[in-house]
């Protein structure tokens, strides 16, 4: 048995591939170049926007993304403050003949932010960026603490067309057990203020894998978020990261891994008999839900411009941001750093990493494979110039497990299954190389 082999024989849940290559692969750009070079010879007709908000109410046990819980409000203020300083330099930066297809609130939670602030965030992507908000496919994040009705108020005049709140467990005990102390009645109150705010498209996020979770608790969580009829559920497997409040815990469970995959498996058959389709792993849509209206956002082609502290940006030959840290005292610093930043630095990128011709075409090949629909060969090789199977032809190695079919390029129900260790399999060894080494902190 060779060594990629058994790599694909390993933990069905090694990493949640969203993004290609991995942040930790990102270093210092020495010397900084200026986001105008970057952007010079970049199509900028239908760029994604996206705008991080890096607070929180709380620190979820499971959260290993940059933020920091309960933020003072001078610092929110300085920080929205910086932001708008931010997009002044990168919209300088861009050009007057930027135009956005979609764009996104992210973080963190957005919806942390008062309404007020709210409206001085959208000011931001409207008047500073340029971007059309109503106009455009829009996207937030919030939580059960924070979707409230004056917020959504907001989120709702400016066109928001989904909202994604991540509930996580229905179950008062499994929320706890996941280091989400909520209440069921403040979650189902959330919710009936987001139906009420009538924004066209509702997502759930649900865990799975948490410690006492049972497949009869997993059925009850499912069917009381069934009872919404969400548009679209985000369903996760638990992973427990260094340096989270999980992490810090000790952690030693015979078959975590069968559980998690018995778990995937119902979810998949209850969603299905309840009229959603299968998009990816992780993504479920109600089938009498038209693909999103406008032109849909595409990873392989199109830019993001990401704005904020925690954010990322991407282009066809380099990713870059600021820089990443998950620990209280490193998130702070970087903050911190952020915040005392002279305008004139937004003109640069800070860390990031190049994308060579391979490292673009293993972007595309990931980005498409791990979705229900697969790679489209045809749009590959006009791109590239071959077709994808010669390119990567350790992709026959799926095809011989039943993970894959049409040459590679579709995965089969028992391939998305293992959508978390298919991406890491795929992953560069340069990339892999640059994670190993890059410090936790």
């Amino acid at each position: 048995m060779t060594s990629i082999d058994q790599a694909l024989d390993g933990s069905p849940y090694q990493q949640y591939l969203y993004a290609y290559p991995h942040k930790t692969s990102y270093r210092p750009l020495r010397p900084r170049p200026l986001v105008a070079d970057v952007w010079r010879t970049e199509p900028r007709d239908a760029l994604f926007l996206y705008l991080h908000v890096p607070f929180c109410e709380m620190r979820c046990g499971f959260c290993n993304l940059f933020t920091r819980a309960g933020a003072p409000a001078e610092q929110v203020t300085a920080y929205l403050r910086q932001l708008r300083r931010q997009a002044e330099r990168v919209a300088d930066a861009l050009g007057g003949d930027a135009g956005y297809a979609r764009a996104a609130l992210g973080g963190g939670t957005p919806t942390y932010l008062t309404a007020d602030e709210l409206a001085d965030l959208f000011d931001i992507a409207t008047t500073t960026m340029g971007a059309r908000l109503p106009g455009v496919p829009l996207s937030v994040e919030t939580s059960p603490a924070t979707a409230t009705p004056d917020r959504l108020a907001v989120l709702a005049a400016h066109g928001t067309t989904r909202v994604s709140i991540g509930v996580q467990s229905f179950l008062d005990a499994e929320a706890r057990a996941a280091g989400r102390p909520q209440r069921r009645t403040e979650v189902e109150t959330a919710l009936g203020a987001i139906r009420d705010a009538a924004i066209p498209v509702l997502n759930i996020d649900l865990i799975y894998g948490i410690d006492g979770q049972t497949a009869d608790t997993w059925a009850e969580s499912l069917a009381a978020a069934l009872a919404w009829r969400p548009e679209e559920l985000y369903l996760y497997p638990l992973y427990v990261r260094p340096l989270t409040g999980l992490g810090r815990r000790a952690h030693s469970r015979d078959d975590w891994d069968g559980q998690r995959l018995d778990l995937y498996r119902q979810a998949v058959q209850t969603l299905g008999a309840a009229g959603y389709r299968q998009e990816s792993m992780r993504q479920f849509r109600r089938a009498d839900v038209p693909t999103p209206d406008g032109p849909d956002y595409c990873c392989q082609d199109d830019g993001m411009v990401g704005l904020g502290c925690g954010a990322r940006s991407y282009t066809t030959g380099l990713h870059y941001s600021f820089d990443y840290a998950v620990s209280v005292t490193q998130v702070r610093a970087v903050l911190d750093d952020y915040l005392a930043r002279p305008a004139d630095d937004f003109r640069h990128a800070e860390f990031g990493y190049r994308l060579d011709g391979v490292e673009q075409r293993r972007r595309w090949l990931l980005t498409s494979l791990l979705r229900a629909e697969g790679v489209d060969a045809a749009a590959y090789r006009a791109r590239f110039g071959a077709p994808p199977t010669t390119d990567f032809p350790e992709l026959a190695r799926l095809v011989a497990r039943g993970w894959a079919s049409a040459g590679g390029l579709r995965l089969t129900p028992a391939g998305l299954a293992r959508s978390d260790a298919i991406g890491p399999w795929l992953t560069s060894a340069r990339v892999r190389d640059a994670m190993r080494g890059y410090a936790l902190r």
